[in-house]
């Protein structure tokens, strides 16, 4: 049976094929500590108590019905107001657009943004940037990231690349390591966008840079920089990706938000009025009652990111324990969202049955079997198989389970020889 090239050429998810093999195994009674997926276990972190109330409400008052297909204008107001207290940003209701989550939007704006063959720049690693890339054919710029620079891009790095590029794609903190642009990174890629622009003629496209916020409130000790702060001019440039689910740990609530300017922002809502891709009315009601209680936000996401940080912490702590035992391991000091960047330099090495671990997957799945661990590689974002870094997400485990699993993978690596 014959389906479309795209479908035909689309590559699912490789955090998806490790995750079904966890809960495969799961199922079967092992004891796994799954660290992959950017989720949260809502046991362990529950959703704040406002908006699980304020959920509960909207659905008793029957709110049930289709929302504004841009969102209902009492959260914009509220996203307004409440990026205007936190961040220092100016955007009118109308220059906000709601969806169910931040992928929406992301899709949107690639696809209001770039024609086939247009050029994109992302770094890798990132998440998801090469299948957005695919799926508006773009001409994808990987920018290879390095360690040395907590895996984020310089000016640098992309400026060989960015005549021509309609659009830039960052996050910060970044999934999947969790490092965060220093001012001074960002202002130097802002500069070269800046100059870039002024040097294109009326009729060109401008370069546009899509930055995806969604970890901006979970910073460990750092600041978070966004463009549009450093420099007011990219306002007409920048199309910002913000929601709640990783902030309010409301993933399955799919409540996410963009702003940017009204070029772009109109052509999405249009284009995503199409698709349908809605946040549900209750919960966006629910959502825009708890942006009006600041104070219940900050007193959230203090305590939820200090829950994280912990086991952040804990986590590298036990990597550089295992480093100065002799291992030939490594993990970036956390800095925000969920994740913390871990290299288990083991590719090559010999199983205990006699085969090789020839890529970074072969050496995932050997952590799954043998000690209960489910790691992510960086290969799941646009780097080689034969890269040793990993993404391991805090979100879905317990501190107890971090604590047991340390010791089952210097077992496992012990055994490989």
């Amino acid at each position: 049976m014959k389906v479309s090239k795209l479908a035909a050429n689309l590559i699912g998810s490789e955090i998806i094929k490790i995750g079904n093999q966890v809960n495969d195994m799961k199922s079967q009674g092992a004891e796994i500590a799954n660290l992959t997926i950017g989720d949260l276990n809502s046991n362990i972190y529950p959703i704040p108590d406002l908006l699980k109330e304020e959920i509960q409400k909207a659905y008793q008052n029957n709110l049930t019905n289709y929302p504004p297909a841009n969102g209902l204008l009492s959260l914009r107001k509220a996203i307004s107001k409440d990026i205007k207290n936190r961040w220092n940003l100016d955007y009118s209701e109308n220059d906000i657009l709601v969806a169910g989550g931040s992928r929406p939007l992301i899709y949107a704006a690639f696809k209001t943004i770039v024609d086939a063959n247009d050029k994109v720049i992302y770094p890798v690693p990132s998440w998801n940037n090469n299948h957005y890339s695919y799926l508006t054919e773009a001409q994808k710029i990987e920018v290879e990231t390095s360690v040395e620079n907590n895996f984020l891009p310089t000016a640098a790095d992309i400026k060989p690349h960015i005549k021509g590029a309609v659009l830039i794609a960052l996050c910060s903190p970044l999934n999947p390591t969790g490092t965060m642009f220093t001012k001074q990174q960002l202002a130097e890629i802002c500069e070269l966008i800046i100059e870039e622009n002024k040097s294109r003629g009326e009729g060109e496209k401008p370069l546009y840079l899509m930055y995806d916020q969604i970890y901006a409130m979970l910073t460990f000790g750092g600041e978070h920089y966004d463009p549009v702060t450093l420099y007011p001019e990219l306002k007409e440039f920048t199309i910002y990706i913000d929601g709640a689910s990783k902030c309010f740990a409301a993933t399955g609530v799919r409540v996410g938000w963009s702003f940017g300017p009204s070029v772009v922002i109109d052509k999405m809502k249009a284009l995503l009025g199409h698709i349908g891709a809605w946040a549900p009315k209750p919960e966006q009601e629910a959502v825009s009652v708890l942006l009006n209680h600041p104070e219940k936000v900050d007193e959230f996401v203090n305590h939820f990111k200090g829950e994280i940080a912990e086991s952040l912490t804990v986590l590298h702590n036990g990597i550089q324990d295992l480093k100065n035992e002799g291992f030939s391991v490594e993990s970036i000091q956390p800095m925000g969202a969920l994740y913390l960047t871990v290299k288990l330099d083991y590719i090559g090495k010999t199983k205990p049955d006699g085969s090789l671990i020839k890529d970074s997957s072969d050496l995932v799945f050997y952590l799954i079997e043998e000690a209960g661990i489910a790691l992510v590689p960086f290969s799941a974002f646009g780097n080689s198989r034969n890269m040793p870094w990993f993404r391991a997400s805090a979100g879905g485990v317990s501190l107890d389970e971090i604590k047991n699993m340390l010791p089952r993978l210097k077992d496992a690596l012990q055994k490989l020889k």
